[in-house]
């Protein structure tokens, strides 16, 4: 069933406007576009025309029946700091269904042949693998080399997993990530270091592969311990975090080679019980005298990781002879927005018919 009501809520809110800026926009009244937006009423062509308009999508896309992997404006897994606005993560959760939106209107039509697939663990299941378990079967799966993982992204496109880096305007939202319809979508924070966005996305990973179906209260936990051993296996990381690596300046060889921040080794290390818990407190009041808790030394040593799934996509699109214009449709937008993903940048998966 078409609900054309959740496509205009999620698109006004993923460009920011208020429901009487839109209203206004459209000459109608709040309480009738409210009408609109809870599916109570359904807009005649040209008023959808005006909507689609002022919403920057087409009307074939403002129409479409999404068939989504839950709601169309679900809530999004999300990485955050409490401390976070909700005009905030609000709004990136709205970006982040229109992404989804936008990704399953594509790929309805043209499909993906993805090297892997992203698996999931339903941890309340009677003999149900743990979460390190998980963590390490999907490694497994994607027959990852043992250690450190080079270049997460890479992986996580392998298995169709479309990764959008975005200013979110605050330091306070890491990321955020949902199911679309057979391919996930994650959103990371394109302002963070390099070693912090690769563990919103094993965070990220973590939620897509063990909250799909089960739902608990730890679930931020449970992502956080899924990254670590994702990033960090117990049985290859234990023996490299000895008393002497875990001194601040030999913490920067140990960031080089593993591409996760001191802080999240020496977490590990605490987890793994290499270090007490006074050990542990010194060396974060070691950080903060510094102002290391919050600008850490050493980002260079983590190589940058872009996104290139949706480039491809477009890529192999252009290839076919199609032109921006044609391809922005393809997307459900109705024009050619600087900065959008879904622009040609370098080669990644194939497409497929």
């Amino acid at each position: 069933m078409n609900r054309i009501g959740d496509v205009i809520l999620t698109a006004r809110r993923a460009v920011g406007m208020t429901q009487d800026q839109l209203a206004e926009t459209l000459g109608v009244t709040q309480a009738a576009l409210s009408r609109y937006e809870n599916n109570l009423r359904a807009p005649e062509p040209e008023m959808a025309a005006k909507m689609a308009a002022a919403l920057g999508v087409t009307v074939e896309f403002l129409n479409h029946p999404f068939n989504l992997q839950g709601a169309i404006a679900v809530d999004a897994h999300m990485r955050r700091q409490r401390t976070a606005k909700v005009s905030d993560w609000k709004g990136g959760e709205a970006r982040l269904n229109m992404y989804r939106m936008r990704s399953a209107y594509l790929l309805e039509r043209l499909g993906l042949s993805t090297q892997n697939q992203v698996p999931t663990f339903d941890l309340d299941a009677p003999g149900a693998s743990s979460v390190h378990e998980a963590a390490g079967l999907v490694r497994a799966q994607w027959r990852m080399p043992i250690g450190p993982v080079r270049n997460l992204t890479r992986w996580m496109e392998s298995a169709g997993i479309l990764v959008i880096e975005e200013d979110f305007g605050t330091h306070r939202i890491d990321g955020m990530s949902q199911w679309a319809s057979q391919y996930p979508v994650v959103v990371v924070n394109a302002s963070h270091s390099p070693d912090r966005r690769r563990m919103t996305l094993a965070h990220e990973l973590g939620h897509l592969v063990l909250h799909s179906n089960y739902i608990s209260r730890d679930m931020e936990q449970e992502a956080d311990d899924f990254a670590a051993e994702f990033l960090m296996p117990e049985h290859v990381i234990k023996r490299e975090l000895t008393s002497a690596a875990l001194k601040p300046a030999r913490l920067l060889d140990l960031k080089a080679v593993w591409g996760v921040s001191m802080q999240a080794l020496y977490e590990r290390a605490y987890q793994l019980g290499r270090v007490s818990t006074d050990e542990r407190q010194r060396f974060y009041r070691y950080l903060n005298a510094r102002g290391f808790k919050a600008n850490e030394p050493g980002p260079e040593l983590v190589p940058q990781e872009r996104p290139e799934l949706a480039a491809s996509i477009v890529d192999a699109l252009q290839a076919k002879g199609l032109d921006p214009e044609e391809i922005a449709r393809l997307t459900g937008i109705d024009i050619v927005a600087d900065g959008d993903p879904f622009t040609p940048v370098s080669r990644g998966l194939r497409m497929v018919r």
